[in-house]
């Protein structure tokens, strides 16, 4: 696959991972999961706007920069010792029955994980810049699963949402 075509197809990813989020949040009657899939519906728009500068590029110049590309959600190391914190500090809830945020984190989770393996695929079959491009998407998007994973456990097993804001975003 030549780089123009990967990013295009990155593209379709990622418009319809940020269209699961878009349309959580609008739909979630939960104030805490609006703000948890608004986070990561904005989260996905900078990856479209990156994405689309990045194809912009190779269409102007034949190559493109590998900018950095900045994530609000922290890694999935950081988000997996969050929870262990807060599983020794926390009593759970009654689990939470199958909601409309349930079903929404479990649709979110779907995508993240097509996303994330289409990531790795185009690190193993690109070279280069290409490569680069591709490697901090498969970073980003571990984190996204995990955070995704992580509110699923909250809501369906500890009964409440805890919000991105529980994890030391400074890590990420």
């Amino acid at each position: 696959m030549k780089l123009d075509e990967a990013i295009r197809a990155a593209l379709e990813y990622e418009g319809g991972v940020h269209r699961t989020y878009q349309e959580a949040a609008e739909r979630s009657t939960d104030p805490t999961g609006k703000r948890v899939f608004q986070t990561l519906c904005d989260e996905e728009m900078g990856h479209v706007r990156y994405l689309r500068e990045r194809l912009d590029e190779w269409q102007t110049t034949g190559k493109v920069q590998v900018k950095k590309l900045e994530t609000s959600i922290p890694t999935r190391a950081s988000i997996d010792a969050s929870l262990q914190k807060l599983r020794q500090t926390v009593t759970p809830k009654p689990a939470m029955r199958q909601t409309p945020e349930l079903e929404f984190l479990q649709k979110a989770l779907e995508v993240e994980i097509q996303a994330s393996d289409f990531y790795r695929d185009m690190v193993s079959k690109l070279d280069g810049d290409g490569q680069r491009l591709f490697a901090r998407f498969v970073e980003i998007e571990e984190g996204h699963k995990a955070i995704v994973q992580a509110e699923i456990n909250a809501v369906s097993g500890l009964g409440y949402w805890f919000d991105t804001a529980e994890f030391n975003v400074e890590a990420g």
